[in-house]
């Protein structure tokens, strides 16, 4: 009871930490107070069920498209939930004059939060009234805009500047962008040299901090420092080059960010000048990782886990994700999950100092993010250390590569029935099984679960189609049956020279659908063709129906005839020949609308 006693906090305290937490107090153009000192009707809205009742804090800006604030208090040892039915009236009356209204139950230990009349997830914080401002913000990235400036910068790196290296024009690319987020002064006019050399500054000090989490992060500014140019003195090229990242930059830092991976936006457009990726890398499209992550039911509280990350797509994503679900970036557990609950690998230097950029521009730096070989013991202790609880991962396809060495690494060192999701080729695992090495030992140990296959145009100039592959690891298949699923179409669409994407706005309704079937399957939507159960005694892929047999009367006439000249012993690609000239240069042609005519001519022949 002392105890009690001792952290009890009485309705007044709750109420004055409300204020302070919210900022309140004294605001200059908007009314704005605590203590239930004026009713409702006082306040300027009219509402008849609520005019009389006091509000125990209010936000109630001039502007009636503003978002407005109510608040109710309690003593630390009132329930917030209980008394929720008294914040949903404050909130409905101010709904009769404002259109956006955030309601706040607080009693100085618990809080609930609505946005209108419906009530969000939260981290059970209080923060400032700007956060709940940007609560009703469309978080729309304009991803167009953004390739078309990807194609401005990767055309001038690439011809006035004379960068060749596709990895160096997006290493640069990256530099410059973290460089620019962290205050570094570019300004048109400058010569190369103190271009070059704000962008190195501003990263040497930026990752001062960061060093002492991951010292690999250095592989980034080395890289950067390694990077020459071929026509350093273009100043008109460095300006445009400049102004393009500062307007790139608002995009990609701005509030309204949603996961997107921007090193992958840039592939999509840099990698047209190349036809095949030098080093096995197929990054991963922004949609597919927002459907992976949902698929396998991540949360805020997972410890994630990318073997292979590349540039870092699943990981940004995934930060992206677990943050809104904490309840925003200013939040504790925003921290915790960028410390503690992102893991990342991969071997090529170039590309990792890509995916260091990515975390650094998207708000972290400090991702266990390790310069290791998966399919090494290194990496393979390393995974086993980090209690990893799902896996979200696109290794590269070729054997060469160590594709299935790679799976099985990872599926053998996280722990049993860690949900792990892996985009592959689609025969990847029937070509692979009979590999004593990898494919006979792989099923014996992990279970199967589900295969999506994706749909056949995903990697659009790529040449291969893919499914993903869905295991619990440590758990024997037995001849569990899989279930198969097949996304037929994604919604996206050719853009010349910009790779695929979502301009209808499609996907997000296609993925909810396909989210509901795969967890269901036999729920009302999955009444279609796309759904199987594959028996993993016979099939590791899903199976696409074989198209039925069609015979055609030319086909039955042709095969007759060249039956018959066989018979002859007539060559049959000389007669065509012969017949062919004898048509075109030998007759008579004459035309009729749209028919054309072929009279052969008669008399004596040689054929």
């Amino acid at each position: 009871m002392t105890n009690n006693l001792l952290h009890f906090k009485s309705e007044d305290l709750v109420r004055d930490e409300l204020r302070n937490l919210l900022g309140l107090a004294n605001p200059a153009n908007d009314l704005s107070g605590v203590g239930q000192q004026k009713t409702f009707n006082q306040l300027g809205i009219k509402d008849k069920s609520c005019s009389n009742l006091k509000p125990d804090g209010w936000f109630l800006p001039k502007n009636v498209n503003d978002v407005a604030i109510v608040c109710e208090t309690k003593n630390s040892n009132e329930s917030c939930e209980k008394n929720s039915s008294q914040i949903e009236k404050y909130i409905n009356a101010a709904l009769t004059k404002y259109n956006k209204v955030i309601g706040i139950i607080y009693n100085g230990i618990d809080v609930i939060i609505y946005k209108n009349n419906e009530r969000i997830q939260t981290n059970n914080e209080v923060f400032p009234k700007e956060y709940y401002f940007k609560l009703f913000e469309t978080n729309i990235i304009d991803k167009q805009k953004i390739y078309a400036l990807s194609k401005k910068i990767n055309d001038c790196l690439h011809i006035k500047f004379g960068i060749k290296n596709l990895y160096h024009r997006m290493v640069f690319t990256a530099c410059a962008l973290v460089a620019t987020k962290e205050g570094a002064i570019l300004a048109k006019g400058m010569d190369y040299n103190d271009f070059h050399n704000s962008i190195l500054n501003q990263i040497n000090k930026s990752l001062q901090e960061h060093r002492r989490k991951n010292e690999k992060l250095q592989l980034l500014a080395d890289i950067y420092a390694q990077i020459q140019m071929n026509s350093p003195d273009n100043r008109s090229a460095i300006d445009d080059f400049i102004a393009w990242i500062k307007e790139i930059s608002e995009y990609v830092t701005s509030d309204n960010w949603n996961g997107e991976d921007v090193m992958g936006i840039f592939f999509n457009e840099f990698n047209r000048y190349k036809a095949k990726s030098e080093n096995g890398q197929i990054f991963t499209p922004d949609h597919i990782t927002s459907f992976m992550y949902r698929l396998i039911h991540c949360n805020k509280d997972d410890r994630i886990l990318d073997a292979t990350c590349g540039s870092g797509a699943f990981l940004v994503k995934a930060m992206c994700n677990m943050i809104k679900e904490a309840g925003g970036v200013n939040t504790k557990k925003a921290n915790e999950i960028k410390e503690n609950q992102l893991f990342g690998i991969e071997w090529d230097k170039e590309i990792f100092a890509l995916a260091c950029a990515n975390m650094l521009i998207h708000k972290d730096g400090k991702t266990n993010l390790e310069q290791l070989d998966t399919r090494g013991q290194a990496a393979c202790d390393w995974i086993r250390s980090k209690n990893i609880s799902k896996v979200l991962m696109n290794p590269p396809y070729e054997r060469k590569y160590g594709c299935m060495q790679i799976v099985e690494n990872v599926l053998n060192n996280v722990p049993a029935h860690t949900e792990c999701a892996f985009i592959l080729p689609d025969k990847k695992l029937e070509k692979d099984y009979t590999d004593k090495k990898y494919g006979n030992t792989l099923l014996k140990n992990h279970t199967l679960k589900k295969i999506i296959k994706l749909p056949e145009n995903l990697f659009f100039g790529v040449g291969v189609t893919t499914s993903i592959f869905v295991f619990e690891s440590g758990v024997p298949q037995n001849n569990k049956s899989i279930q198969g699923f097949y996304i037929e179409d994604d919604g996206l669409e050719t853009v010349k020279n910009q790779g695929r994407q979502d301009i209808k706005n499609k996907w997000q309704e296609i993925e909810d659908k396909w989210i509901k079937i795969i967890e269901n399957p036999v729920c009302k939507e999955a009444i279609c063709n796309n759904i199987q159960s594959i028996e993993p005694t016979e099939h590791l892929s899903y199976q696409m129906p074989e198209k039925p047999f069609e015979i055609y009367e030319e086909d039955f006439i042709k095969t007759m005839m060249d039956y018959e000249m066989f018979k002859r012993g007539i060559d049959v690609k000389e007669f065509g020949n012969a017949l062919l000239a004898k048509a075109l240069y030998s007759s008579d042609i004459t035309t009729d609308g749209e028919t054309v005519n072929i009279s052969l001519k008669t008399g004596n022949t040689d054929e």
